[in-house]
């Protein structure tokens, strides 16, 4: 995932996008909004499963190996 720029939000107003979606779409890390392809979960660090466990609301990650998170991760 590549960190985004103040030039991205600005692309994105000459585009005719609202400010407010600008600014979230410059400021996610979510690679579908920002039209870019999803590494693979085994590429993830396992801080990045761990965020997106939470974001998926997956009970006992804080307990999961990064195996396992990928596992329910791909279940969910």
């Amino acid at each position: 995932m590549h960190a985004t720029t103040k030039s991205d939000y600005h692309g994105l107003l000459k585009e005719g996008y609202s400010k407010g979606k600008s600014a979230e779409v410059s400021n996610t890390r979510d690679p579908d909004l920002k039209g870019e392809k999803t590494k693979p979960y085994e590429e993830w660090t396992k801080e990045e499963l761990y965020q997106e466990a939470i974001k998926a609301g997956i009970p006992g990650r804080s307990y999961m190996s990064k195996k396992n998170l990928i596992h329910s991760l791909k279940k969910n």
